[in-house]
C-alpha cells in the first residue's frame, strides 16, 4: 500500500522516542484542502480507529484510513534535509499535479 523510507524510518523513530510515544503509530492520510484540492496529514496515534489498514515497517506502525487508502497507494513515505529545508515527502504517483509547496495534490 505505502512504501516508506529508511531515512523517513529513522526520522519518526527518534520523533517518537523524542515525544516519549515509542509505542504509538503513525496515522498518515489525505483531507480535502490545499490549494490543490487535497493535502496530506500525519499525526501520532495511540490506535487504529475502526477499518484502518495497519501497515508496520522496521517496528513502526502505520494507520491509514479507508478514504485516504485509495489516494495513497503506491506512495512513497520520505525525509530530506537538504539546503532548501528538511521534512517528509510523499512521492505520490497518483498525483495528477501537486502545488509548489508539494503539500497538496490532485488526484
Amino acid at each position: 500500500m505505502i512504501e516508506v523510507t529508511e531515512k523517513a524510518i529513522n526520522q519518526i523513530k527518534q520523533i517518537l522516542k523524542n515525544e516519549g510515544k515509542e509505542d504509538h503509530g503513525l496515522r498518515i492520510g489525505v483531507r480535502s484542502g490545499g490549494c490543490s484540492g487535497l493535502s496530506y496529514y500525519m499525526e501520532i496515534v495511540k490506535e487504529p480507529i475502526q477499518n484502518d489498514h495497519i501497515v508496520e515497517k522496521d517496528g513502526v506502525k502505520f494507520f491509514i484510513d479507508v478514504f485516504s487508502a485509495m489516494y495513497l497507494q503506491g506512495t512513497t513515505l520520505d525525509f530530506t534535509d537538504g539546503l532548501n529545508g528538511s521534512g517528509f515527502v510523499f512521492n505520490n504517483p497518483n498525483a495528477v499535479r501537486t502545488c509548489g509547496c508539494g503539500q497538496s495534490f490532485t488526484a
